[in-house]
């Protein structure tokens, strides 16, 4: 193998680990974190809904003050909750409102989700083409696949 190749390599090799491989191992973080938003909103949703169909109008529960301290806590009127809109902001909801506004968030929150997964799947396939470019400067065979069953 000449030096010229050797170079070519390394250079692409360089590439995947140095770029392509954070990328993806970012675009995976970030993904996850939009994951945990939607499971938030999901069990949010879900709470309101209990609420509704059981006709809750006064609760008593534990608040986490900070640190896993918590402190018992009554709520004289659950027809009104606050959801934090982001960026340090709270709104006053009734559960229908509240409802309407989660199942958009929710609608967005899945977009994300899907342009991450494409984004991962593009990156991935970035990778896949880098490997396959040094495999043939190698002039290594290629590998066969074989049909039918995976097991």
């Amino acid at each position: 193998m000449d030096s010229l190749n050797q170079a070519k390599i390394q250079k692409f090799e360089e590439f995947v680990d140095r770029r392509l491989k954070p990328d993806l191992v970012r675009a995976i973080a970030e993904r996850d974190k939009v994951f945990e938003q939607q499971k938030i909103f999901s069990d949010l949703r879900k709470n309101i809904e209990n609420l509704e169909q059981n006709s809750v109008t006064n609760l008593r529960t534990l608040v986490n003050l900070g640190s896993e301290v918590y402190m018992q806590a009554e709520v004289p009127d659950t027809q009104r909750i606050f959801l934090d809109i982001g960026l340090g902001f709270h709104v006053e909801f009734t559960w229908s409102e509240a409802l309407k506004f989660i199942s958009l968030r929710e609608e967005k929150l899945e977009r994300q989700i899907e342009e991450y997964t494409r984004l991962i799947a593009s990156i991935k396939a970035q990778i896949k083409l880098v490997c396959e470019g040094i495999r043939e400067l190698l002039q290594i065979p290629e590998e066969k696949t074989v049909e039918g069953r995976v097991f």
